[in-house]
């Protein structure tokens, strides 16, 4: 079955402005992500432990180096490789295969990170909520392993389906029935595609309730202060504040990821459209750096430390 629409041709001088936008985001992302694994690596060899949101902080930061190498991956095959009215390659799909599943750990991790500040900085009264609150975080190193298992769950099938299909290819030459296996293969990609991103709606939801709570729990504290005239500098309600901002940020950032990701399935397999296929892309790169750099402003360990950084190369500069 052909497109839909005629392929929508990039010019040289679109292509190299993209793969340099690319090559920006791949850098903002690996400094801000590796500023936040070095960080608490380094507090992991000095101490021999972490807390629990150092945790994730550092398996959210892992995740997400992987995440926007296959994206930069994906740019360059976008950009060098990939002919849209051509089946997908089958390197190109490999890499978009191993996005969808640090794509979909990365969302996992975010969504405990929020979970752990609404567990730390909500005042709940009610009884479940209370019991609740006592076993996520008892409970919370088995939960987090679980949820880094999930994501291969619903990827290994579309995998699967992928290689046994490259290796019975590969092996056999075109024959009368291999435009029909291809439309087939077409049809099971962008079938495991929606499923996988489908699959974020449930740690999206989770994500919506405990940010619930938290602004709830924002509101009382915010009428507990009027009713008592408290000053403005109280800490529990600046820890209120960052970890709304953080969040507030995360779920902005996630609608633009997941509609860009939801857009990128009819964009390459029905439309053939590389300039859209390229936008969508783009924006899933810029969405996960934007987050650990708004993570690092918001953490008050990761913005001492570079503060201190900052002041270093401020000093070595002045005495060059």
């Amino acid at each position: 079955m052909a497109p839909l629409a005629l392929a929508i041709t990039v010019s040289y001088e679109i292509k190299w402005m993209y793969f340099f936008f690319s090559i920006l985001e791949l850098a903002a992302g690996m400094l801000s992500n590796g500023f936040i694994v070095l960080v608490n690596v380094w507090d992991l060899v000095r101490r021999r432990q972490l807390s629990k949101s150092d945790l994730v902080l550092l398996s959210t930061g892992t995740s997400r180096i992987f995440l926007q190498a296959l994206l930069f991956l994906e740019s360059v095959h976008l950009t060098h490789y990939q002919v849209m009215r051509d089946p997908l390659n089958s390197k190109y799909k490999t890499v978009i295969l191993f996005w969808m599943l640090a794509n979909q750990t990365s969302f996992w991790l975010a969504t405990w990170l929020s979970i752990l500040y609404c567990a730390k900085i909500a005042r709940v009264s009610h009884p479940f909520l209370l019991w609740l609150k006592g076993w996520l975080l008892m409970a919370f190193p088995q939960l987090l392993l679980g949820s880094l298992i999930v994501p291969w769950i619903s990827v290994i099938p579309c995998m699967w389906k992928h290689f046994s299909f490259f290796y019975s290819n590969s092996a056999v030459s075109f024959s009368s029935n291999f435009t029909e296996k291809s439309l087939e293969e077409r049809f099971n990609f962008s079938y495991f595609y929606l499923l996988c991103n489908l699959g974020n709606i449930l740690p999206f939801l989770i994500f919506l309730a405990s940010s619930t709570l938290l602004i709830i729990s924002l509101g009382r504290h915010l009428k507990t202060m009027s009713a008592q005239a408290t000053g403005s500098g109280d800490p529990s309600l600046e820890a209120h504040i960052i970890a709304l901002r953080s969040l507030i940020s995360f779920l902005f950032l996630y609608v633009i990821g997941f509609v860009a990701a939801l857009a990128a399935v009819p964009l390459t397999l029905v439309f053939s459209s590389k300039i859209g296929v390229m936008i969508c892309v783009g924006l899933m790169a810029a969405t996960p750096s934007m987050h650990s750099v708004i993570l690092i402003l918001g953490n008050s360990k990761l913005k001492k430390v570079l503060k201190n950084i900052l002041r270093w190369v401020q000093s070595f500069l002045k005495d060059v």
